[in-house]
């Protein structure tokens, strides 16, 4: 095991590997009850998004872990799934069963460009400014989703939104599970989120403003109601509105996955040469966990950013994810607690995710205003429509716009150019 996962080269030991894991696990675990309340919304089954985002997190973590090597775990995407919910499903009209076929047919292109390498060029290709902008964006839409689900800004006619009752009894719940989030992140407590998620959802029923579960402990939900069904729809998707969306997927994930996977290893001191080793076989982890998850019945997962957390406390090999796939397993029998948690107890995990993902933004050129133009109307329309696609559109635009107009043509990619009438072609017919 030791040789295997190559200890010794990378200095670390079992008792610093475990470690690592469960401090991960412990910093990523409200997935499982974040995951299948925002997807629940889109008509879902939550005891069956519960389970496929458990095994998801196990199967993707432990393929990262045995292909690559890296301590990192994979899981549902926060932004991903929102983007699937308030998006697609609610903004669109489009039903989950489509939602999810198209979940599935992005994994499947994503497997296929990570096979041929195709995916790691194409990373290479769009500007960096572009990438920081998206996941800034991101974390703009997460954060506002999350004000709205804990009653903290609410819809108003004439301000279009606007301070809510913030005396109203589960708005005072959302903003304690904001503030004891803050104090535990800012003190570094590792698991800070769910620990105050925790905290929260107790207060909650000692305040009789949550059912108490029957249980702790029961049996795994079924995963019928979600498992296998993007099989039935596969003709489905056939349609300019639904091929906008697995391109939007293809492009949010390509990103997602792309930023995490340099911060983190970079953080672990793989990088080499401003190259990262194993990186074909981390994005193939990566895709290969995309079209596993749509099949049980989960939206898109990507490597996660909580990874850091155990990275910072020593992981540095594969050895640490198989840790945090083994904590995902045990918490496979805690489901009854799933069906208590509302959605103004995540409402906190949601904001703070988003203001963590924000941190981006600092990386973006400010200074210049070609690049302050497009990646600006990237970020600050996410929220805005509640559309990420609509935001990567404009900044996809705008950018090969501005540079254009100082007559810059050659420093502009071909591959942009072509994503840039895609995107008009998109407002003009589909928005």
């Amino acid at each position: 095991m030791k040789n295997f996962f190559k200890f010794a080269e990378r200095n670390t030991s079992y008792k610093q590997e475990t470690l690592a894991g469960i401090t991960t696990f412990l910093s990523i675990a409200y997935i499982l009850i974040v995951n299948p309340l925002i997807l629940s919304q889109s008509g879902m089954d939550q005891g069956a998004v519960f389970t496929a985002t458990a095994l998801t997190a196990i199967i993707g973590t432990l393929l990262m872990a045995i292909l690559a090597n890296f301590p990192i775990a994979i899981a549902p995407s926060m932004g991903l799934n929102s983007f699937f919910t308030f998006s697609v499903c609610i903004g669109m009209g489009i039903d989950w069963q489509v939602t999810l076929t198209g979940v599935f047919i992005a994994g499947v292109i994503f497997t296929l460009l990570s096979l041929f390498k195709i995916r790691e060029k194409i990373i290479n290709i769009i500007p960096q400014d572009l990438k920081y902008a998206i996941a800034a964006g991101i974390g703009f839409f997460i954060t506002f989703i999350g004000l709205k689900n804990g009653g903290i800004i609410v819809g108003n006619e004439s301000t279009f939104v606007s301070i809510g009752d913030l005396t109203s009894p589960m708005t005072l719940l959302a903003i304690l599970g904001l503030v004891l989030t803050i104090v535990m992140l800012v003190r570094g407590i590792n698991g800070g989120i769910f620990y105050a998620m925790v905290i929260t959802t107790i207060v909650g029923m000692i305040c009789g403003l949550i059912e108490v579960p029957s249980s702790i402990v029961g049996s795994i939900p079924s995963l019928e109601p979600t498992f296998g069904v993007v099989f039935n729809h596969l003709g489905d998707v056939f349609n300019v509105q639904t091929i906008t969306v697995i391109f939007t997927f293809l492009i949010v994930a390509f990103f997602d996955t792309a930023g995490a996977l340099i911060g983190l290893t970079s953080q672990a001191g793989m990088m080499k040469d401003n190259k990262i080793p194993n990186i074909g076989k981390g994005l193939l982890a990566d895709s290969t966990a995309g079209v596993i998850g749509a099949i049980l019945g989960t939206s898109t997962p990507a490597t996660s950013v909580e990874s850091s957390a155990g990275i910072g406390v020593g992981g540095r090999t594969g050895f640490t994810g198989v840790v945090i796939a083994a904590c995902f397993l045990i918490a496979l029998f805690f489901s009854p607690l799933v069906n208590v948690i509302s959605v103004e107890v995540t409402s906190a995990a949601l904001i703070i995710v988003g203001a963590l993902m924000a941190m981006e933004i600092r990386k973006i050129q400010w200074t210049k205003l070609e690049i302050v133009i497009p990646a600006f109307l990237t970020i600050i329309m996410m929220p805005l429509t509640s559309s990420v696609a609509i935001g990567i559109g404009l900044g996809f635009v705008f950018y090969p716009i501005c540079l254009m107009a100082q007559k810059r043509f050659k420093e502009v990619h071909p591959v942009m150019y072509i994503l840039c009438l895609l995107f008009l072609i998109y407002f003009a017919f589909i928005v």
